[in-house]
Order: C-alpha cells, then structure tokens, then sequence
C-alpha cells in the first residue's frame, strides 16, 4: 500500500515546464529591454544580418506624429513557400529566432539568436510596422501594435523600391521624442563599432527636427596603440583585444564585445574584474570575446556560466602585461615630469640669484656663467661656468664657453628689447661704502639684448648717489645715514624703452659673517628621489653628487605630489632649504630663516 503511494507520488512530482499565460510571457519579454538606444541598435543589426550596405535611420514627425524608421538595402524579411515575406513567421515564432537555425547550418557573422528583438519596439514607441518586398516585387507590410497580441500583414498599394526593408516606429513615446540623432549617431559608433568596420556598412541618421544629417562613424580610441599583448586562447575560443594606453582619466573604459557588438561598456563593472588594470582608468578598448552568453532580455549582461569563468581565467594573462606596461609608463611620464621640473627649478633659480647680491649668494658657481655687457661701447666676457653630469642628466648646466656661445648667436639672434632688470633687484650695502648694480636687457624670449643700446639710471626715492648712469653698470654710493632707496634704469633700442628698479638697504651692520661653503661649484644640483616612508626627513644635498636627495615616501610629498603645481613649489621650497643651509654656514636659525624667505620668493616669482 505504501509503495503505490509512493509511487504516484513521485509520478506526480514530476513533469515539463510551460508558459501559463503566453502574451503575459510576451509582455515581460517585450518589457525587459530598458534602453530604447539599445533596441534601435538591435534593429539595426538585424539590417547588419541582411548584409544591407546602407542603414538609413530617420527621425521626424508626420501628421503631428513623432516617428522613427530604420530603412536598409538588404535581403529583406525571408520568403515563404509563395515567395513572399515570411511575416507569420516572425511574429509566431518569438523566441525561435530563424537566425539560431542559419546559425545551425553554418551562416556566420550572424548576431541575433533569441527572437525577441522586434518586441523591444515598446521601449521606443507604440506601433511597429516592418515593410519588406517579394520574389514579385511587391511590398508587403507587418503591423504590431503595443500591447495588442494580434498582427496584421497586408501587401501595399505602391511599389516599395528595390528590395530591403524598413521598419518605422510611431508614435515615440514621450520621454522619447528627445533623443536626437545626434545621440543616436555617437551610441551606434560605439556600440556597433566592430561590427561596422568589418562588414563595411554604412549608417547615416537623417535628423529631420534638427534639420541636420550624420554618419556613423566607429569609434576611434585615443592613446597609444598597445602591441605584442599575449595571446588569449581558451579551448572554446579566442578573445580578440584592442587596446590603447591614454593619460589616465575618468571617461577611459575599456569596454566588452561579443561578434563586433559591445555588451558592456565598463570591465570593471563586472565584479570578477573590478581590479586593476581595468580599474586605473589608463586604457581605452575593447575585448572581444564570442563565445560567452547573454541574458536574453537586455542583451546588456552576461551568465556568470562556464564560458564566463573561462574568458576571467583568459584575460588573467593579458591583466598581468598590462599592470607592467602601465607601471612603466608611469615611470617614463614621472622621469619626463621630473626632467621638466628640473629645469623649471633651475632656471627660476638662476632667475633669483641674477636679482640677488653675488657676493652673498657666490655658491654653485652662478654668477661666474658667461654674459657680455657693454661698458662704454667695450665688450667684456667672463669666464664660463661648468656643468655636471649625474646618471646622464645633466645637473647646474652653465652657459657655453665664448667660442660655442659664438656660434649659439649666430643662429640664435637676440630679437627686439623687451625687458629690463636690475641685478641685484634687491641688496644691502653699508653706511659710506659703495655698490654695483647691472642693468639685464632681455628680449621676449629671455636672449640677452647686446646691440645699439642706450642707458639711463636715476635714483627716484631716497639718499645715495650715483656715478656712470649712462653705463650698463653703474656704481651706487651709499650715504652717511642708514635708509632705502629705490632705483630705476631706462634701456632705450631705438624707439623701444623699457624700465627696470632695484632697492637698495643702507645699513650700519649688515648680517653675521658667513661662513664657507661645503658645496664645490659645479652649477645648480638636480635632484633624484629616494622612498623612506618611515624617516622623517624630506630633503638632504648630496655634495659629492651635487644631487638634493628628495624623500618621496614623507607624507608632505605625497600631499605635494596631488598636482604638478604644488609638487613644483615643494620642490622648490626644497632647493631652497638645501642650498641656504649649504651657502650661509654658521648662521643662527633666525638668519637662516630670513634667507630662505628672500630666496624662495624670488624664487617663486619666475615659476
């Protein structure tokens, strides 16, 4: 007794799946796809599957309707037995698409595969009408309505044109009548963007609200082209990867194909791949894989499958390069950064120390480069200064020797007179004593100025006197009582004038003795970086290199190093720690601290 209800218990248990409702079926179906975007692609690959040439999509509005259509030049709809389009086909057999069974036979290059892509109409608008011809060159027309299972197929009283098919949405929904074509053309690009180049269609979006036409044109990635990727095999088939490193930024995405048709278009929304290198918003692309499977109603995800977990384990190779290509990149774009820092630095220096006193800043041999000034219509040079070499870069570069500057004029001629300075802008001289100021004439490019030049110094404000004021240099000589004066040279090159100033402090005492400097000259030191995260120093001269050591592990580096900006005036802020205490030894802190201030924002004036 018990065995026979057990029995017809087990009978009972078991049985086959179906549908209760078919059009309430129908309707999740048709309600799944939420990008209106994405269904007007799916019609036009279903133009790309006809293996049309020309898509044209056209968008406007007739007899106060708002309408889009999607016309091609393709095969058109399949026949029938009598030759015409098989209509009832397509619209009974939903989710038994035809192309499964071409797919079955052989047909590549082939897209759709669920049969449900026509319903995705009623994300766009309310009525659909597909218009195809026959063997007799007749047209025949489909109409599917939303919301309504019935269809309707009637033959069309005029001739429809050469064959294809055109397949016209209206009305547009509401929130859809927005959607210009301009939007349509960028999301096709990207979208349809292999599929494009290797069929070779032709996609135009006629925008008739607008007034204004489109070509769909795939999407050109920016950045460098990366090659030698290692190979992506996998035992149900290859993955194809186009990839290109671009300056790191927020819109970077690499997105993920399948037959030329992007399905995502972030890899690291995919939480098996939110990791690096999809994550560092360095690379542009796609990866193409054809052998993973959609979710049929958005054709927007994917099935965390076995064919899913094979293309992870695929592309883990590929993540590896690409982790070491970026981190090389890296690396060259912060030597590059660092080289051009370098010498933003050294020339705001060598700036700096023009407009300060020499005597007081006579380190790093400076003020001994190579300049011609003209005293009285003589010419006079000093001798250069010397450069140094550290790891191939060259650190405190000097001026060239009289005979190579010779030849950098004759092909670099100075250009007009475009400003003046004062060297030193700003000086101390004591009660009684006397002092030189040169006058710096510069064209826009900084070239030193040497010909038909005339001068004119003048003291505008406080006591002093002045002796050779039509000189390139003159010689100021102090007063008998302590006060500020302020200076001003006039440069005259024919009818060009340009005004420098300088301000002189006459004093009784000028500052402590300074002691000599540990540094050989060798020219203004590079820098190079050393990570010590846990020490708690920032900077420290190198004399035997004449190289600061900067310390890129301090936590103020890694504050600094958020923009170029303020990496730079870190940097310098650095320079000038280092070469104020290297220059003034023995000096009390105080001093110390006044000489950082005076360098640094003279400094900092020619950044």
């Amino acid at each position: 007794m018990n065995r026979k209800m057990i029995s017809e218990h087990s009978s009972r248990a078991r049985g086959k799946l179906k549908i209760g409702d078919d059009w309430n079926a129908i309707t999740i179906i048709a309600l799944s796809q939420t990008s209106p975007l994405k269904a007007i692609a799916e019609l036009v690959e279903n133009s790309i599957d006809a293996k049309a040439r020309t898509v044209t999509i056209t968008r406007g509005r007739e007899h106060r309707r708002h309408f889009l259509s999607i016309r091609d030049d393709g095969e058109g709809v399949p026949r029938d037995n009598a030759g015409r389009p098989d209509f009832r086909y397509v619209a009974t057999h939903i989710c038994d698409s035809v192309k499964r069974r071409l797919k079955a036979d052989g047909t590549s290059g082939l897209q759709g595969e669920f049969g449900i892509g026509l319903l995705s109409f009623w994300t766009v608008g309310d009525e659909l009408s597909i218009t195809s011809t026959g063997d007799d060159r007749r047209a025949y027309q489909m109409v599917m309505r939303k919301g309504d299972p019935t269809y309707v197929v009637r033959p069309m009283r005029l001739l429809f044109g050469d064959g294809g098919t055109e397949v016209r949405i209206a009305p547009l929904l509401d929130g859809i009548r927005g959607l210009s074509g301009e939007k349509i053309q960028w999301y096709l690009a990207a979208e349809l963007r292999d599929r494009i180049r290797q069929t070779g269609v032709r996609v135009n979006v006629v925008d008739r609200l607008a007034r204004k036409q489109y070509t769909v044109e795939p999407r050109q990635y920016e950045g460098r082209l990366l090659h030698q990727l290692p190979p992506l095999r996998t035992r149900i088939g290859d993955v194809y990867a186009e990839l290109y490193l671009n300056e790191p930024s927020d819109s970077n995405r690499v997105a993920l194909f399948r037959h030329g048709t992007r399905v995502i278009e972030d890899l690291a929304l995919l939480d098996d791949l939110a990791h690096s290198p999809w994550t560092l918003r360095c690379l542009q692309g796609h990866v193409d894989a054809p052998f993973f499977n959609l979710t049929p109603g958005t054709r927007s995800g994917l099935i965390h499958d076995t064919a899913y977990a094979t293309l992870c384990e695929a592309l883990q190779p590929l993540e590896r390069r690409l982790v070491e290509l970026i981190e090389e990149q890296r690396r060259a774009e912060e030597e590059q950064a660092s080289q051009e820092q370098l010498r933003t630095i050294q020339r705001a220096f060598r700036e700096a120390l023009l407009a300060l006193p020499a005597e007081e800043y006579d380190w790093f041999d400076i003020h001994a480069r190579t300049f011609r000034s003209i005293v009285d219509g003589a010419t006079v040079a000093s001798s250069p200064s010397r450069s140094h070499e550290v790891n191939g870069v060259v650190l405190g570069a000097a001026e060239p020797a009289f005979g190579e500057d010779r030849q950098r004029q004759f092909f670099e001629f100075a250009g007009p007179l475009f400003s003046v300075t004062v060297s030193p802008a700003s000086t101390m001289v004591r009660v009684g004593e006397a002092k030189e100021l040169r006058a710096l004439p510069r064209d826009r490019s900084r070239r030193r100025v040497e010909h038909d030049l005339t001068f004119q110094w003048q003291i505008v404000e406080g006591p002093g006197a002045l002796a050779g004021a039509h000189n390139q240099a003159v010689t100021f000589l102090a007063p008998d009582e302590p006060g500020l004066t302020r200076v001003n040279v006039t440069v005259h090159q024919r009818e060009v004038a340009c005004t420098g100033e300088g301000l002189i402090t006459v004093t009784h005492e000028l500052m402590g003795q300074l002691g000599t400097a540990t540094v050989s000259s060798q020219g203004l030191p590079g820098y190079t970086l050393e990570r010590a995260p846990g020490e708690s120093w920032r900077s420290r001269l190198d004399a035997k290199r004449n190289v600061i050591v900067v310390n890129n592990g301090h936590r103020d580096f890694v504050y600094a190093s958020r923009s170029k900006s303020l990496k730079l005036r870190y940097l310098v802020r650095l320079y000038a720690k280092e070469l104020v205490m290297h220059n003034f030894v023995g000096l009390p802190a105080d001093q110390l601290l006044e000489r950082m201030v005076e360098l640094s924002l003279r400094t900092e004036e020619h950044l």
